[in-house]
């Protein structure tokens, strides 16, 4: 089985990962720009840090034999810095024209303050004019008051149902999601969002359409092999294997695009494994 795993933040992971990653199944990874952990204090740390995503991580990742793409966007909780988030904004169209990035995201809410509705709003506006679908964060606190907002704005916009991924989803939201049109991202990551028994949980009850897995692996207590270990799991509760597939490869696929994924075919993946991959030298 092959696996897309559409939201994970292989910056903050090691090699071994993606050589972990590329056995178990994983084939092509979306890495969403977000908080490195503590505040940023210049602009140029953002260029800094989008370039590294478009240039080094994607060589990194394919030296392993999996695919990189990226979506660039200005984090929710770093919007509440309106000096740097404006510096930060303006820089954004240059970099959402570059090959490899599928989507305008992360944006959407962490506390729902008026700072990150602007930021959001404004970034709504790039991915409309560029023809970018969202990739949209939903708060850990009060997140089905932030999932309603979210929706309540795309609608008022005439955001398209198949433009907008509602991430990190749970048992609260996923059904106000899609009864809303729009796909519901879900991420196993253990304590602070979905176990993989949750996850498996929520399939059973709304089925593969409009649904994304993955593993938002980051510096955390994160597992970058989330996506297959509970793909072990739905099969073992009965989904078939097609449906399975359907889930964590066409769906990722239909959602950010074939022709923006651009993704090798299946022979021509087969011609690099991290055993035959060159190593970045750290000197």
């Amino acid at each position: 089985m092959r696996y897309i795993d559409p939201h994970i933040h292989c910056y903050s992971r090691v090699t071994d990962d993606y050589e972990a990653m590329y056995l178990a199944g994983v084939r092509a990874v979306v890495e969403p720009s977000f908080w490195l952990g503590q505040p940023r204090t210049t602009a140029g740390t953002f260029r800094d840090y989008f370039l590294g995503l478009l240039e080094f991580e994607r060589q990194r990742a394919q030296d392993f034999g999996i695919s990189h793409r990226c979506t660039i966007g200005l984090n929710p909780k770093e919007a509440n810095d309106e000096r740097l988030a404006e510096e930060v904004l303006e820089m954004l169209p240059e970099f959402l024209e570059r090959e490899g990035v599928v989507a305008v995201g992360e944006l959407g809410y962490d506390a729902i303050t008026p700072a990150e509705e602007k930021a959001f709003l404004k970034q709504i506006e790039m991915a409309r004019s560029r023809d970018l679908p969202l990739l949209i964060h939903t708060p850990h606190r009060d997140k089905a008051r932030g999932t309603r907002r979210i929706l309540d704005i795309l609608k008022e916009l005439s955001i398209p149902e198949q433009a907008a991924v509602v991430d990190h989803s749970t048992e609260e939201t996923t059904k106000m999601i899609l009864d809303a049109g729009y796909w519901a991202g879900h991420t196993v990551y253990p304590n602070t969002k979905l176990t993989k028994e949750r996850f498996v949980n929520l399939y059973l009850d709304f089925g593969n359409e409009r649904m994304m897995l993955n593993s938002s692996a980051d510096w955390g207590q994160a597992d970058p092999l989330s996506v297959p270990k509970t793909c072990a799991l739905l099969e073992k509760r009965g989904v078939p294997r097609r449906d399975i597939q359907k889930l964590v490869w066409n769906n990722p696929l239909e959602f950010f695009g074939a022709d923006r994924m651009n993704l090798p075919s299946e022979t021509e993946n087969a011609r690099l494994t991290p055993a035959q991959a060159p190593v970045h030298s750290g000197s």
